[in-house]
């Protein structure tokens, strides 16, 4: 559909994939245009997708890992780090060594945000985040973003249909 299209090219847009033929896009003073968008996505901001894009035949704590060796940030301890990034989106130390594919969809999504959130991005684009979950599991997501916006400032771009989310 045209929505989809403009959505999808919205977020293509502001996350770096592709940059403008016309007009601009400005984060932080800067033209997006002008930066070298590798760095700006591997620094600047983190991607959250509703099919969560998490290597299957990884664990937990080695897929948030990966993210932070991607984006090159100079932490010491990355496994701590990870650990910090698990119990702040609610899941336990114990998930650290679980693959993936053995994690329920709401533990796939919380994976996905702390790997987000690896390098300190300034801001999380979201794209349909709590599509594939039920109602109470996308309450706790959506409380994760309310905390990461309210208490640790982060801007949240969240693209969805839901109609909870948007009241939110």
């Amino acid at each position: 559909s045209k929505s989809s299209n403009i959505k999808t090219t919205l977020l293509s847009l502001i996350s770096g994939l592709e940059r403008c033929s016309e007009g601009r896009i400005i984060f932080n003073h800067k033209d997006l245009n002008q930066l070298n968008l590798d760095t700006y996505r591997n620094h600047e901001i983190g991607i959250v997708f509703q099919s969560y894009n998490l290597l299957p035949f990884m664990s937990t704590i080695e897929n948030i890992i990966l993210s932070m060796d991607i984006s090159g940030i100079k932490i010491e301890d990355k496994k701590k780090r990870a650990l910090e990034l698990m119990k702040q989106v609610g899941l336990k130390e114990s998930y650290a060594t679980r693959k993936i594919l053995k994690l329920s969809g709401g533990e796939q999504q919380r994976v996905a945000i702390a790997r987000s959130l690896s390098y300190c991005p300034k801001m999380i684009i979201a794209d349909e985040p709590t599509g594939n979950l039920d109602k109470e599991t996308e309450k706790e997501i959506l409380d994760i973003f309310k905390k990461l916006a309210h208490e640790e400032n982060k801007c949240i771009i969240i693209v969805t249909h839901s109609k909870e989310v948007c009241e939110m």
